[in-house]
């Protein structure tokens, strides 16, 4: 779930009917400009009704595994905790569930069909992964830093008096005494922790991302690079509708708090489907999204105390951080990066 906090093969096979000129599925489609005499290695069709039987059971399974906070309690329940996480599991479900009984490739198949292999050339999968990684971390810290540059909330870069006055009131509710280290010092050690937080984060974003950019996204690439990538944005806020209702993430629990998660998650879902077709693997994206939701608390750590923001702004999928990610989609355009895809293998199947 991103905080504030599959690749199958296109038009998939069943057991009864080959499939030619189908993509490997672990890798993503080439760029649309291809040569007129190239043989096209891009999926031919999107699987309409696997696709619409993924959203189903995704969203249904979603709304079923919150079912407890709406009945009693909201997010103050004690197994928000619990069914948050659960809740992050269900996009998995939900393509598991479209591979087995829609497509059924043959067994061996199946991880390339949610992108979790093949992992080379394992350079550029882990680069990818690292550069997701730090570079989510980034675009949040920025986005702290573009607020206040746009005299939304301020910050102390010195005494970090925001974050200090939390410890405190904390350590009050507890009634122990005040602070065991230097602030800066515990600053410095929530710094170090969001990497460790990413990978630890990643056991369950990972829920996520197969069945967004794992499979959703390649499924989607007949349509176009950016028209795959934006409904597959579109369709990942809106699976976060149960608990935005519940005034999840901006503390708006109405239409236009979903409006703002569905405008994040389209902007970072873009980032994030890059790094899922530049790199072939689903592994970038997974280590970037537990990244993103490991470096939500920046804004806590740098803001001036008694300076407070609307979350619509502030929170890392607000507006403010929106901007950020605009130039950055802007950058990766102009420079071509959208264009250099991995090929899609070009196979002919056997029948089962």
């Amino acid at each position: 779930m991103a905080h504030a906090g599959g690749e199958p093969a296109v038009g998939g096979p069943t057991a009864e009917e080959p499939t030619v000129d189908e993509p490997t599925v672990g890798e993503s489609a080439r760029t649309d400009a291809q040569p007129a005499s190239a043989p096209s290695n891009r999926p031919q069709r999107v699987p309409w009704p696997a696709v619409a039987a993924f959203v189903v059971i995704s969203f249904g399974l979603a709304w079923l595994a919150v079912l407890p906070l709406w009945m009693n309690g909201g997010l103050r329940n004690p197994l928000a905790g619990i069914l948050l996480p659960v809740m992050m599991f269900t996009p998995l479900i939900a393509a598991l569930l479209v591979v087995f009984f829609v497509q059924k490739p043959r067994p061996h198949r199946i991880p390339e069909y949610l992108g979790l292999w093949p992992l080379r050339p394992v350079w550029r999968v882990v680069g990818l992964s690292l550069a997701g990684l730090f570079g989510s971390v980034l675009l949040v810290f920025a986005g702290v830093f573009l607020a206040a540059a746009l005299g939304i909330v301020r910050l102390d870069l010195v005494h970090f008096s925001g974050f200090a006055a939390l410890i405190d009131e904390q350590l009050a509710a507890q009634g122990a005494g005040s602070l065991p280290l230097p602030i800066g010092v515990l600053v410095l050690v929530q710094l170090a922790a969001i990497p460790v937080g990413a990978i630890v984060n990643g056991f369950v974003t990972v829920g996520e991302e197969l069945g967004w950019r794992g499979w959703l996204l390649p499924s989607l690439r007949p349509l176009g690079t950016w028209p795959a990538l934006v409904v597959t944005g579109v369709i990942w806020g809106l699976w976060h509708s149960p608990v935005i209702l519940l005034g999840y993430n901006f503390g708006q629990p109405d239409l236009l708090g979903v409006a703002l998660m569905v405008g994040g998650c389209t902007l970072y879902g873009i980032l994030i489907g890059w790094l899922r077709l530049r790199s072939g693997s689903v592994w970038p994206a997974v280590f970037a999204h537990g990244a993103y939701n490991a470096a939500a608390g920046a804004a806590v750590l740098l803001t001036a105390a008694g300076s407070t923001a609307p979350a619509s702004a502030l929170n890392p999928l607000g507006w403010v951080t929106w901007i950020v990610m605009a130039l950055v989609i802007l950058v990766l355009a102009l420079s071509g990066q959208f264009a250099k895809q991995p090929a899609l293998e070009r196979r002919t199947r056997r029948t089962s």
